[in-house]
Order: structure tokens, then sequence, then C-alpha cells
């Protein structure tokens, strides 16, 4: 059996087409309702990441509960289903694998730049600004090794070409999320101030780990039996009428792109939200598997584990941005408040759609994911 990603060979020739309509249809929506708005449209173009504080509307009790109840309400079955289906034997046969050596190099690695992330130092070049990248190919390499160290494989070996293909696509899939930002300026950056030249390469590099640790996260979730065995033969979840219904879907979550632009304070978690939705609809709508194809089966697997994996991926993100001498901070509207690290509570919600869009961006490639459990040898 295998876990991870393979390569698509029927719609290898279509993926260029649909990146392109997606991306029309991510980047172009929030524009156009900022230009009906009457806002300059400038601004939204800058190429750099956001240094910009914005005052945003306070916090507000009503706003928070009912989000808290929603996102509750969307994930409390989820929890329960897995610790109420009883666990899978406890007892497995002695491995023959071992951790293997480049996975020690990645946590010296991880350990040595986080502890220099942490150092106060105020020297105007201080290197703590270039710690986040191999903090996080730190991270890859361990999550990877912990992946050989259950089953004998992982991801970053067993398609090394495909693995260094997300490092580039990485940095696009972020620097989009970037250009959301300036329409709703819930982040901003600080740090002592180089050149732009200088921003938008270590931007980049830093932004080339996100797809690479997120999809060896859903890599190494796999491994583990109980979750397979929790979110199969679940619910059913059958779409009547399916490219009618992503039709509609994909009209919607456009609009709410355009809103995004013109009504930022309302509408700033559809920037999570509606990038994976246009995604979806798009797959549909072109004869695609979706990540919902098959839920009409009971198997939520390839739902669950990307949203465990992006979840899991925003706490060390969060975690190794804070207390640093360069860190980007938060400025949510309505739910600042009840921080863990610098993200309020709440923010963390938004790592369980971006868990899925990263699975999505490797389909768009031709590429799908696999969550069948390896057997262990």
């Amino acid at each position: 059996m295998e876990i991870g990603l393979r390569a698509i060979g029927r719609s290898r020739w279509w993926w260029p087409i649909r990146v392109v309509l997606a991306g029309g249809l991510l980047v172009l929506p929030p524009l156009a309702g900022a230009y009906w708005a009457g806002k300059p449209l400038a601004p939204y173009l800058n190429l750099l990441p956001s240094t910009l504080y914005v005052e945003q509307p306070p916090f507000s009790w009503p706003v928070f509960l009912m989000l808290s109840a929603l996102i509750l309400a969307c994930t409390l079955p989820f929890i329960y289903r897995y610790y109420c289906v009883p666990k899978t034997a406890t007892y497995k046969p002695p491995s023959r694998f071992t951790y293997p050596w480049w996975g020690w190099m990645g946590l010296v690695l991880l350990g040595v730049s986080w502890a220099m992330a942490l150092a106060h130092n105020d020297a105007p070049q201080g290197l703590q600004r270039y710690t986040f990248t191999p903090i996080w190919l730190g991270y890859i390499l361990i999550i990877n090794a912990l992946s050989v160290k259950r089953v004998g494989s992982c991801l970053m070996l067993d398609r090394p070409k495909m693995f260094l293909l997300l490092f580039i696509v990485s940095s696009a899939f972020w620097w989009f999320f970037e250009y959301l930002n300036h329409f709703v300026h819930n982040w901003y950056y600080l740090g002592p101030p180089i050149s732009p030249l200088t921003r938008v390469v270590t931007a980049s590099l830093a932004f080339s780990t996100v797809l690479p640790a997120v999809l060896s996260t859903v890599y190494w979730l796999a491994t583990f039996k109980q979750f397979h065995h929790a979110y199969t033969d679940y619910w059913t979840f059958k779409v009547p009428h399916p490219r009618a219904i992503a039709l509609l879907a994909l009209s919607i979550s456009t609009l709410s792109l355009f809103a995004l632009g013109a009504w930022p304070d309302s509408t700033y978690p559809m920037i999570w939200v509606s990038p994976l939705i246009v995604l979806i609809s798009l797959q549909a709508l072109t004869g695609q598997q979706t990540i919902f194809s098959v839920l009409q089966h009971g198997d939520w697997r390839p739902f669950c584990f990307p949203a465990l994996a992006g979840l899991q991926c925003g706490f060390f993100w969060e975690l190794w941005n804070y207390g640093g001498m360069t860190p980007w901070k938060y400025n949510i509207p309505f739910v600042d408040r009840f921080h863990l690290f610098e993200m309020p509570l709440l923010g963390y919600a938004g790592y369980l759609p971006f868990g899925l869009e990263c699975i999505l961006v490797a389909s768009f490639l031709g590429l799908t994911v696999h969550t069948e459990p390896q057997t262990q040898q």
C-alpha cells in the first residue's frame, strides 16, 4: 500500500489550464471588490509582505461566541469519533526500522536555529531574521524521519523529485495569502528594515517550506492505524447533481472574495475558506476527484488527515514564532483575545481549511493524495 502523493497521468495535460483559471478566480475578485468600494488598488499590488499595522474593530463577545459555536459544531463530531471508536490493537510486532541519521541532523538544525531565533541580539543584521527557513527544514527532516521509523518510508524518499517540486510551488502558494492579507491586514511582520530584494528572497525561502511540511505531516499521520480506523465507515455524504452544486459554490465563493476586497472587516474569515471552495468547485466542474468524492463511501481520511496536518504545523508555526526578535503579529477583528503564542485562540481554526488547500494545490499540479496505511514490515 502507498502513502503520500503520486502523479495522475490522465489529467496532466489539463493542470496548466486549471492553474491559470484558478489563479484568475482567486486573484481578480478581491481587486474588483476593492475597486467597487472606491479604494485605490496600488496598495494591494505591493509585492512585499505587510509590515503595516492597521486599526481593526475591537473585540466582540457576540462574534466570538458565534464563531466559537460554529467551529465547535464543525470539529466536535470528529473529535468524538476518534475517541468513541474502539481502539485498534495496541500490540505491534517489533519494528525493524531505525530512526535515520538525517533525522538527527534535522533535530540539531531545528534546535540550533530556534535557539538563535530566541537570542536577543539587537544587531541590525542579526541572524534571527534568517532562522525561520532552517527551523522548518529541520522539522521537515524530523517528520520524514519519524515516518521512516514507523513504516520504513516517507514522502521525501518515496517521491524525491515531487518533493523538491513542492518547495518551488510552495513559495507561490503562500505569496498568494500574503496578497490576500493586503486586503484584510490580519497579520504583519516586525524586525529591522532590510532591502526589498532581501525581503523578497528571504520570504520566498521561508514560504517554500510550507507545502513540504504539511504534506510530509499528512504522510506521517497516515502511518497511525487509529486514524484510519476512526475516519473510515463514518457518515456517508453524497452530493446530488455535483456539477450544478459546484457551479453554485464557485459563484458564491467568487462573490465572497469580491466581498473580501470591499468589506474586509466583516468577511476576513473567507481568506481561508473561499480559496478552498473555488479549488474544489473547479475540480468538480472538470470531472476530477475531490476530497468530497470518497465521503459518499464514509471515508473521511482525505478530509481529516490534511486538516489535522495543517493544525499541527500551525501550532509549530506559532510556537517557533513566539518570543523571537523578528516575529509576525496578528490583528484580527472582533476575536483578538485569548492568545496561544501570538495567535488568538480562534485563529487556529483557519489552519484546518488551510491544510485542505495544501492538498488541493498538490492535486492541481496533477498529483493526488493517498492515505492508505502502509503495512508495517
